[in-house]
């Protein structure tokens, strides 16, 4: 089944609205990353870069709500090069993060 479905190219970021987040990218970054919050459900964030984050990182994404911002430390469960032709004409990285 798995050698069937290695070619799709499935990333969860349908019907969702998009969110601008700040990524910080280590326990004890200080500067930020600009990047997108397309999917969230249950403890799984999908977050589009421009820039590659290895597997295994813990990452701290903030992300406004309302009047303050809101910190989630997360762990890259895996990421890759948008295979959307929009995401390969603006350098488009697609990550999974499990929320801690």
């Amino acid at each position: 089944m798995l050698e069937r479905t290695e070619h799709w190219s499935l990333d969860n970021r349908g019907g969702f609205i998009a969110q601008d987040v700040q990524v910080y990218i280590g326990w004890h970054a200080l500067t930020a990353r600009p990047g997108r919050l397309v999917y969230e459900k249950d403890h799984v964030l999908v977050v589009e870069t421009r820039f590659f984050i290895p597997k295994g990182e813990l990452v701290r994404v903030e992300r406004p709500t309302g009047s303050t911002l809101r910190a989630v430390w997360c762990m890259v469960m895996d990421g890759r090069e948008g295979r959307r032709n929009e995401d390969r004409a603006h350098g488009i990285y697609v990550h999974w993060l499990h929320t801690r």
